[in-house]
């Protein structure tokens, strides 16, 4: 059991007010199957939809989960093998492919891979390391192996999820991620160019 207020969106929605409390937006891309989401977006987990926003920029589908409040958005995390929004599993079924981009604590900048598509998050690994940015694909707390997890529930059964330090999501060099995230996508989804 994880520290999270709600088990489920539905159990939030019962104490929390879209559009007061919290904010969803969802961009559909015709031409894309995949789907780049930031389920703890906006003051939950700063900086993430801001990431995720610049990832799927106008060539991917899009699905940001953002607290909105003035303090307290800690406590609309729900976790990725929970996270049960309507809308979210709408996009998701018509989605190979799903990115998932969330923070985390740490005191240099790096990016902790994880999620049940090995080919992609290695292209994503090298792509970072490429442009600088420090990686770990294993051995951290956040392996995201669970079929449940957000990110492994499109499609194809099996995703990629992004956990950006808070030195990271802070730093100009975030850009970096975007870049190195970008180049993969686009590379395996040429119809997204258009």
């Amino acid at each position: 059991m994880t520290g999270d207020r709600y088990s489920c969106i539905d159990e939030l929605r019962q104490h929390e007010e879209q559009g007061r409390d919290f904010a969803i937006t969802t961009v559909r891309r015709a031409a894309s199957t995949c789907l780049i989401l930031a389920p703890h977006g906006g003051g939950i987990e700063h900086g993430t939809s801001d990431i995720a926003r610049a990832i799927a920029g106008e060539n991917f589908n899009l699905y940001l989960f953002e607290g909105i409040k003035a303090k307290g958005n800690a406590g609309l995390h729900v976790t990725s093998s929970r996270f049960d929004e309507q809308s979210c599993r709408d996009i998701l079924s018509a989605c190979d492919l799903v990115v998932a981009v969330h923070g985390c604590k740490g005191e240099d900048e790096r990016v902790l891979l994880g999620g049940l598509h090995r080919t992609i998050k290695r292209e994503i690994s090298d792509s970072l390391q490429t442009r600088g940015v420090h990686v770990e694909s294993s051995g951290h707390r956040y392996p995201a192996t669970d079929p449940m997890n957000i990110c492994n529930r499109g499609r194809m059964r099996q995703g990629v999820q992004l956990e950006i330090s808070a030195p990271l999501r802070r730093s100009p060099n975030r850009h970096r991620v975007v870049d190195a995230v970008r180049a993969v996508l686009l590379a395996r989804e040429p119809g997204a160019n258009s």
